[in-house]
C-alpha cells in the first residue's frame, strides 16, 4: 500500500474522532501517569494493607480465597469469588458457609468485603506507584497524596476545544465511560468548565437520581460520565440510597459503605442498581443507526461483561457503531479482538497499536514515526490535538 493510501488511512482515524456521536471507554491504563496502580499493583497494595492492619481476616479468609482463584487473578476477582460466599451464606438458615474447610458467617464475610473495598478507595484517594517486582517506589498518604490530574486535563482540554473544532454545534454530549473508581475525570471536566451530567442531583453532596431504563437527560451538556464500577465517592447506605460524599464528612449519618463493583449480596433492587443502570447506557450507547464511533483508551479488554455488549452491538446489521481501540499490545492482539477483526463486521473494528494500524484483517499499516506511542492517554490527546501527523 502506497504512502498515499496509508495517509488516506489515517486522515479516516481523524475523521471518526471528529464524529457527531460518540462514545469514550477509559479503563486503568489513562491513570497510570497519573500515579494509580493498575489492577495487579493495586491487588498486591491492598494485600498488604490488609494483611498489616486486619492479620486475622486476611489468614482466615482473604488468603484462602486467593488460593482457591487461578494465579493471575486480582482484587476484582476476589470480590466477586466473596460475594459468592455471602450469597451462599445469605441463603443458609444459619447464615453460615465454609470456605477453606472453616466456618464462616455471612456477617464476617461482609465485614472483609467492605474492609477491601475501604483499602480500595485510600489507595487511589492516595496515589501508589511500584516496580515490576512489586516493591513500593512511591506512595502519597491521606494527608499528603500524590495522585496528578495533568494527563487528564491535557486530555479533556482537547476532546472538548481542539477535535470539537467545527463539530462543536452539532455534535451530541460526548459519552465518557470509565471502568475506573478514581474521580480524575470528573474533576478534570470541572476544572476545565465543561458542563457533565453524571446521574448525580446535588453539589459537593449529591444524591444519585438516574433509574434504570431511563435515556441520559438532554440539558445542554457537553459531556455524560458514566463510572461503569462505581467511584471511591459513592457511598450506599441502609435505606438503599446512594450518594456522591467528599472525603471524610460524617454525614449522611446512616450506615454506609463504599460503592466499588462488584458487590457482595443484600444489595439494592434492580432498579436502583447504579451498576446496571450503567451498562443500559453503556448499551444503549452503543446501538445506533448513525455514524458512531466507541474510541477506547486505557482498557485491555479483560472484563467479558463490557466485551460482550460491545459484540453484540457490533453484529447488528443495522449498526453503524465504529470501534476504534488505542490499544497496548506489544505482543498479540487480546483475543477479543483478533475475533471481531475477522467477523463480518470486521471493517468497523479498528486497532492502533505500537505495532501499526489495523482496519478489519488488514494491517499492521505504520505511521512515519517508528517509535509510536499513540496508543497511550498521551498519545491520543496528541491525535485529538495534532491529527496523525501523518
Amino acid at each position: 500500500m502506497d504512502d498515499l493510501i496509508d495517509g488516506e488511512l489515517f486522515l479516516q482515524i481523524e475523521e471518526h474522532l471528529k464524529c457527531s456521536e460518540q462514545s469514550w471507554l477509559l479503563g486503568a491504563g489513562i491513570s497510570f501517569d497519573a500515579k494509580l496502580p493498575l489492577m495487579y499493583p493495586l491487588t498486591n497494595k491492598v494485600k498488604k494493607n490488609l494483611e498489616a492492619s486486619h492479620k486475622k481476616l486476611y489468614d482466615d479468609i482473604i488468603t484462602p480465597l486467593f488460593q482457591e482463584l487461578p494465579e493471575q487473578c486480582h482484587i476484582e476477582h476476589v470480590l466477586s469469588h466473596l460475594g459468592d460466599y455471602a450469597a451462599l451464606a445469605e441463603r443458609n438458615k444459619e447464615k453460615k458457609t465454609i470456605i477453606s474447610g472453616g466456618e464462616v458467617e455471612l456477617a464476617t464475610l461482609e465485614e472483609v468485603h467492605n474492609t477491601i473495598l475501604e483499602s480500595i478507595s485510600n489507595v487511589i484517594r492516595c496515589g501508589y506507584v511500584e516496580d515490576k517486582d512489586g516493591n513500593t517506589v512511591e506512595e502519597g498518604s491521606l494527608s499528603k497524596p500524590i495522585v496528578d490530574i495533568k494527563a487528564h486535563l491535557e486530555f479533556i482540554d482537547a476532546l472538548f476545544n481542539h477535535a470539537s473544532a467545527g463539530v462543536h454545534e452539532r455534535r451530541k454530549a460526548v459519552n465518557i465511560f470509565t471502568t475506573n473508581y478514581d474521580t480524575l475525570l470528573e474533576d478534570a471536566l470541572a476544572l476545565s468548565k465543561v458542563s457533565y451530567w453524571d446521574g448525580f442531583d446535588g453539589g459537593a453532596v449529591a444524591h444519585r437520581t438516574q433509574k434504570y431504563g431511563e435515556p441520559t437527560p438532554t440539558n445542554g451538556q457537553r459531556a455524560n460520565l458514566i463510572k461503569m464500577h462505581g467511584s471511591i465517592d459513592w457511598f450506599l447506605c441502609d435505606k438503599g440510597y446512594v450518594w456522591r460524599v467528599r472525603d471524610n464528612d460524617l454525614y449522611p449519618k446512616a450506615e454506609r459503605r463504599v460503592l466499588i463493583y462488584p458487590q457482595a449480596t443484600k444489595y439494592v433492587a434492580t432498579q436502583q442498581d447504579p451498576f446496571s443502570t450503567q451498562f443500559d447506557l453503556f448499551r444503549k450507547s452503543l446501538n445506533s443507526s448513525n455514524s458512531n464511533i466507541l474510541a477506547v483508551c486505557g482498557y485491555s479488554f479483560g472484563d467479558d461483561h463490557i466485551n460482550n455488549e460491545i459484540e453484540f452491538a457490533l453484529s447488528k446489521e443495522e449498526n453503524k457503531t465504529v470501534l476504534l481501540a488505542f490499544l497496548e499490545c506489544r505482543n498479540e492482539i487480546p483475543p477479543c479482538l483478533e475475533k471481531w477483526r475477522s467477523d463480518s463486521f470486521g471493517s468497523r473494528v479498528i486497532i492502533a497499536s505500537i505495532h501499526g494500524l489495523y482496519i478489519g484483517k488488514e494491517g499492521p499499516f505504520k505511521r512515519k514515526d517508528e517509535d509510536d506511542y499513540w496508543w497511550t492517554f498521551n498519545g491520543v490527546t496528541s491525535v485529538l490535538k495534532n491529527g496523525c501527523e501523518v
